[in-house]
């Protein structure tokens, strides 16, 4: 499930896209993004940390991509937020760990069909830009 950490992870990236390189500071972000303002101060540093966005001080300062739109993945943004693509962990490739219930994985049908689940969430998310996001 996307959480709301990656809801306005992506809401806020799509108001920089939209913005055309311009910088924008945090309370517009915040307002165009529908996003509260606190939370979404933090996430802008989160993905200033993973190169996502770029800040500049001063009173014409703010908020800006730090690569082109065309060149941000949605798949890369919320595993950014929140870990993994995959519904459970025993299924995901980034931050795979072990059921501490299974008992054998090779043949846990759940795990096989959550297999499946995060191949075809990958398949889209991994093909879909921030560029096609603001189009």
């Amino acid at each position: 499930m996307l959480s709301m950490k990656a809801k306005y992870a992506i809401r806020a990236l799509m108001v920089l896209a939209a913005g055309e390189g311009k910088t924008l500071q945090s309370k517009a972000i915040a307002k165009d993004a529908d996003a509260p303002m606190k939370f979404l101060e933090a996430i802008l540093l989160e993905l200033k940390r993973e190169g996502l966005v770029e800040s500049k001080r001063g009173i014409f300062g703010g908020y800006y991509l730090a690569k082109p739109a065309k060149d941000i993945l949605l798949g890369n943004v919320i595993r950014m937020m929140d870990g993994m693509l995959a519904p459970i962990a025993c299924a995901s490739v980034t931050n795979y760990r072990r059921c501490d219930d299974c008992t054998d994985e090779q043949t846990c049908t759940i795990r096989h069909v959550m297999i499946e689940v995060r191949n075809a969430i990958a398949a889209v998310l991994d093909k879909k830009t921030l560029a096609e996001m603001v189009r």
